[in-house]
């Protein structure tokens, strides 16, 4: 493991987690749970193979991630978070926080995962009508996304499964969902642009926890 051969917190910690593509295979980890190394794989575009193995070993050997292996008849290596691991969360959160003004349009070269979005909503969602009966709005798709259930005032938002289908479901341009769900593009912009299938009133429901002041135009 490099070090920075510094006797200091930040130093100690970035010793742990700041080569490249650690802090996002805990993203993934963190959104999706307990993984098999193909899952990391899909939600890692650009990681080589044997890179990829060399992150998960050294976190291993640091505490952060543990492998274990599924009884029959799955039998199959997967990995989580430890709790040393899991409480990189507020870290990772932050970072987002930090990175979210540079969120312009995706370049062409850049590759999305809808299931990325799930740690951002969290703190970009609310339950505006907690009166209501509960609703879920699927973001992305049943393989690749998230779901975010309202229900009593609260919010809460899992990898997309196979559970009850959802009252709406929005998928389309990664810019326009993020400034969809960042409060930049209006609900009924999105509609039109073809953004939201379903219930317009359930997406309208969840959306309300950061709002920005510019608003934005989807092709």
């Amino acid at each position: 493991m490099k070090t920075y051969g510094q006797y200091c917190a930040l130093a100690r910690g970035l010793d742990l987690v700041g080569d490249r593509w650690t802090l996002l295979i805990v993203r993934e980890l963190l959104s999706l749970g307990e993984c098999r190394y193909v899952d990391l794989q899909r939600g890692l575009p650009g990681i080589a193979t044997n890179l990829l193995a060399a992150r998960l070993r050294d976190m291993e050997l640091a505490g952060l991630v543990l492998r274990s292996e599924l009884p029959r008849p799955a039998k199959a290596v997967v990995f989580s978070l430890t709790d040393r691991g899991a409480a990189l969360e507020g870290v990772v959160r932050e970072f987002i926080k930090w990175g979210a003004p540079v969120m312009s349009g995706p370049m062409p070269e850049e590759s999305f995962r809808a299931h990325w979005l799930l740690l951002p909503l969290r703190a970009l969602c609310r339950d505006n009508h907690p009166a209501a009966p509960r609703q879920l709005v699927r973001v992305g798709t049943i393989d690749d996304g998230c779901d975010i259930t309202a229900m009593v005032g609260t919010i809460r938002i899992t990898p997309s499964g196979p559970h009850d289908p959802p009252d709406a479901v929005v998928d389309g341009d990664p810019g326009a969902l993020v400034a969809l769900f960042a409060g930049q593009l209006p609900v009924s912009a999105a509609a039109t642009a073809g953004l939201i299938t379903g219930d317009i009133g359930a997406v309208r429901r969840v959306i309300g926890g950061i709002r920005a002041s510019a608003a934005v135009t989807v092709p």
